[in-house]
């Protein structure tokens, strides 16, 4: 098994017939899934997310893959295919075509209507060819074929890419849901036709790869969506993926077969309902959805409400009635059910939701209690099928965290495929596929690129860093009048504090400090006020970490009097 080393360098030119594969983001990490395939001097992109915050990040809005390694290569970009319509694999793309506008955008017809609304809010209208599962559409050397997967949203592809160099299979996100809401089933038959022409680099959804077995049927969630339908005694607030079409499907069924009417609240969840609503993937019972008006005339046990928030967002709709910042007031009797997984890293706020809405008097129906949510992604029993299916001659796990990635690894080496062909690639890390063997090459570089506010990537590590201090240790601002002739203090320097618990008299012994640092700084002709800034700046930290443990963000401003 190759595995990556911090040690790689940049990767040597691509030989002659070979194809190179870097990931620029979706690997080491869930969310922000983007892969690079250059073959013939031309680069195919598959998939373009995002990936959402930790705490550690504050302020931020959602991280996008570094553009850095192909934004010279603008022009050789032949086209983006999108798998399906998560954010996690579309909500990168607006800010590709910021730099490129007319790059073509390939996918199904949900994943289209879904970017296209999207690119919409920032005023793009994007090239786009619509594709469906037996499609096979050349682009540059590259010549794709889609092929139909089963996911949580509807219209997921796989794709196969063949080249001159070899075919990859990749699977996009996938699970292998056996009576699925659609009956749109994984296309295990074309995935073993491929199989027999030879699949030369698989790449595989590792998400759920260290969960054992199989990935229960979305239909098994019937029971327990039905019964909160027919047992809640007032109003019902279901919560989702805002494009998670399949749950919601249920969710209106069960809505209709208890005679409830059904309202969709928040403008994520509005706009994507009404698309899938058009295009026919959303069936709606007649007169079963009303407006948030409409309610009010409705009695308490005939309402559903459809919103987002299932991830503790503090911004969607569920966050907000938990807080008693929504127009729809929780209260007693009202039942909330949270039809999602938890998604790594958002336990916290999920539970402080789950909190907020039991205190206002609500029963909260979740997966830690009922069987209201499957996952959308393949556990290792349907990957194992898959590589007996398929029988490639390399593997690259891709879709996870190093967890996922190892696992998925694993699986692929005991269904018989060469150690030395399963390669564990990070963000960044150059996979090339030449004379039919996948090897670690070099990298590119794949940071985190921050988008916070209307700002792209102007937030930095180093920033962030500062606004974690900020939160946890406070800033102190110094203030110190300075005789420009003698360079010692002209009056009592003034101290703001802000985050740093203090009193009258808490700066008083730094004063000294001030005095000395300032003396030495005149003793060696330091006269500079920049310099004598950074040394203020300095005597100030020591002196807050001396005496109270605390490490602040300084702020250092010298007045010559």
């Amino acid at each position: 098994m190759s595995h990556p080393h911090p040690e790689l360098k940049a990767a040597p030119p691509l030989p002659d017939g070979g194809l190179r594969v870097t990931a620029l983001g979706g690997l080491g990490e869930i969310g922000r899934n983007m892969t690079v395939f250059e073959h013939a001097g031309k680069l195919l992109i598959v998939d373009c997310g995002v990936l959402f915050p930790e705490e550690t990040q504050p302020g931020v809005d959602v991280i996008l893959p570094d553009f850095t390694s192909i934004r010279d290569r603008l022009d050789d970009i032949v086209a983006v295919v999108l798998t399906h319509g998560h954010e996690d694999h579309i909500g990168g793309v607006p800010y590709l075509l910021r730099e490129r506008r007319d790059i073509p955008l390939v996918g199904s017809k949900l994943t289209l209507a879904f970017i296209e609304a999207k690119l919409k809010e920032h005023g793009i209208r994007p090239r786009t060819v619509r594709v469906r599962e037996g499609d096979r559409r050349g682009f540059g050397p590259f010549d794709c074929e889609f092929v139909a997967v089963n996911h949580s949203i509807p219209d997921s592809l796989a794709v196969a890419i063949r080249t001159g160099a070899g075919m990859v299979l990749h699977t996009g996100d996938f699970k292998m849901d056996q009576f699925p809401l659609d009956d749109r089933i994984t296309d295990l038959r074309a995935f073993a036709r491929l199989g027999e022409e030879g699949v030369d680099l698989f790449l595989t959804d590792s998400t759920n790869a260290e969960v054992p077995g199989f990935t229960t049927s979305e239909r098994e969630l019937n029971p327990a969506i039905e019964q909160v339908m027919r047992t809640a005694p007032r109003r019902v607030i279901v919560s989702s993926f805002a494009s998670h079409v399949h749950r919601i499907q249920q969710v209106l069924d069960a809505a209709h077969e208890h005679g409830r009417k059904v309202a969709f609240v928040g403008r994520s969840m509005v706009r994507n309902m009404g698309i899938a609503r058009d295009l026919g993937y959303l069936k709606v019972p007649p007169h079963l959805v009303v407006t948030t008006k409409e309610l009010e005339k409705l009695p308490d046990h005939k309402i559903t409400l459809v919103c987002t928030g299932s991830q503790g967002e503090p911004m969607a709709a569920l966050s907000r009635m938990a807080n008693r910042d929504h127009q729809i007031r929780i209260g007693k009797g009202d039942t909330v059910l949270l039809a999602s997984s938890l998604i790594p890293g958002n336990e916290n706020a999920i539970y402080r939701v789950i909190n907020g809405l039991t205190r206002w008097g609500a029963h909260v129906v979740h997966k830690g209690n009922a069987k209201v949510h499957v996952s959308g992604h393949a556990s290792a029993g349907e990957l194992v099928y898959c590589y007996n299916i398929v029988r490639p001659r390399n593997v690259m796990p891709v879709h996870g965290e190093w967890r996922h990635l190892r696992a998925n690894a694993d699986l692929a080496i005991r269904t018989g495929v060469d150690p030395d062909r399963v390669v564990i690639a990070e963000d960044g890390v150059v996979v090339d596929l030449v004379d039919g063997r996948a090897s670690i090459t070099g990298k590119v570089p794949a940071g985190n690129v921050y988008v916070d506010g209307m700002e792209v990537g102007g937030a930095t590590e180093a920033s962030l860093k500062d606004r974690v201090t900020l939160a946890q240790e406070g800033v102190i601002t110094v203030v110190a009048i300075v005789d420009a002739d003698t360079g010692a203090l002209a009056e009592a320097p003034d101290f703001l504090a802000r985050g740093f618990v203090h009193d009258e008299t808490t700066f008083e012994p730094v004063i000294p400090v001030i005095e000395k640092t300032l003396a030495t700084a005149a003793e060696e002709g330091v006269g500079d006020a920049h310099q004598l800034e950074q040394l203020i700046a300095r005597a100030v930290a020591n002196w807050a970490f001396r005496t109270h443990r605390r490490r602040p963000l300084i702020i250092p401003v010298i007045i010559d009097a």
